[in-house]
């Protein structure tokens, strides 16, 4: 596909029900960032330097909040321990 063809997108966000006022998150994976310090060099970056994989890609996405599993108030296993 060709950045050209951006209408296609388009037309596929409407399709999975997006609409104009959908709050959607673009993301690039495939990256990574140098977390030692270096001399700024290609072999040794200096540290939070961002590096783009060769397959790097991008996801968009709906952002949800994310909500944590509770625990259980009572734990009654169905089987004695043995």
């Amino acid at each position: 596909m060709k950045l050209s063809q951006l209408n296609e997108i388009c037309a596929a966000f409407g399709q999975l029900g997006f609409t104009d006022d959908t709050n959607i998150e673009v993301v690039i994976g495939g990256t990574q960032i140098y977390e030692i310090d270096g001399a700024g060099t290609k072999w040794a970056p200096v540290e939070g330097t961002r590096k783009y994989n060769k397959d790097a890609f991008i996801v968009i996405r709906k952002p949800q909040e994310v909500v944590s599993s509770q625990p259980l108030e009572e734990f009654t296993p169905a089987h004695p321990y043995q």
